[in-house]
């Protein structure tokens, strides 16, 4: 019942939307944005933090206008640092942190934007990788793992900053921009004028072309050990997307897995994990 009513909920907004912009067009577009890189969860209540985090090393860090969050489980020198997904924040990595503490490195997760405890409203790529640059000059990480759009993020940042690592590993990630936006685009039953504004917008804020918005293109050079790990039943990144990064990213093991879904919390997916980054 719930899935209908938000479903209908998203015919109405798209129809609000495309109806607008007939009528003012600027204004149309900005709304489908905000829609758009408005995630509606994922922020967390301070006085109640889920106990994972308790557990943690809670820091606030600050760059121009944003603040961000980090969370350390203290282990030796050797860092894995966490970039969770779309709508989500440090909380999702439980069971994961719970099995890298047997590695004995220090694992250290963040809230991207507009997720968790960090600032804004806004979510959009190259703000995350930008969190994940401060990140990575103050706490130096050998290792990264992202998932979903976490993973993109991390794509994106390999491609765009000087920075190397070791060994990534991107679980549930989306390839291509193009894909992500047309599914929003569907979901909303947009009309080309607003779905070519997108476009447009996206290539102006971020002076990057949509078809060259992709991980698989990113990563298309590095030399960099990873996994790509995807679920072939996830219905949120469909396995396509896990598959073109794998074709692309040619130093990287592609890990299927069936039923764990877009979550992909699986032990033995976490076990390849660990021996990957204890190897």
């Amino acid at each position: 019942m719930q899935k209908i009513i938000q479903t209908l909920l998203a015919k109405i907004i798209g129809l609000y939307i495309n109806t607008l912009s007939y009528v003012y067009p600027q204004k149309a577009y900005a709304l489908a944005y905000t829609f758009f890189s408005n995630p509606r969860k994922g922020k967390l209540n301070p006085n109640e933090l889920p106990k994972i985090l308790l557990k943690a090393e809670q820091k606030k860090h600050s760059f121009n206008e944003h603040t961000f969050h980090t969370y350390t489980w203290k282990g030796n020198d050797e860092i894995i640092l966490l970039v969770h997904g779309w709508e989500s924040n440090a909380a999702r990595w439980k069971k994961l942190v719970n099995r890298l503490k047997k590695t004995g490195k220090t694992i250290i997760a963040i809230d991207g934007p507009a997720h968790g405890l960090s600032s804004g409203k806004e979510f959009n790529v190259p703000t995350y990788a930008e969190f994940i640059d401060q990140a990575v000059q103050k706490f130096n990480p050998k290792i990264v793992i992202g998932h979903s759009i976490g993973g993109n993020a991390l794509a994106y940042f390999q491609a765009h900053y000087s920075h190397s690592f070791e060994k990534m590993i991107l679980i549930g990630a989306p390839s291509d921009f193009d894909v992500i936006l047309h599914n929003f685009v569907k979901i909303l039953s947009l009309n080309q004028r607003v779905h070519e504004s997108l476009i447009e917008y996206t290539k102006a804020r971020f002076n990057i072309t949509i078809q060259d918005f992709s991980a698989s293109k990113f990563l298309k050079n590095t030399t960099i050990e990873g996994i790509i790990a995807h679920d072939i039943e996830d219905d949120v990144v469909l396995y396509e997307e896990g598959t073109k990064i794998a074709n692309s990213w040619k130093t990287a093991e592609f890990i299927t897995t069936k039923g764990l879904g877009h979550s992909m919390h699986g032990e033995y997916l976490y076990q390849s994990i660990a021996s990957f980054i204890e190897a």
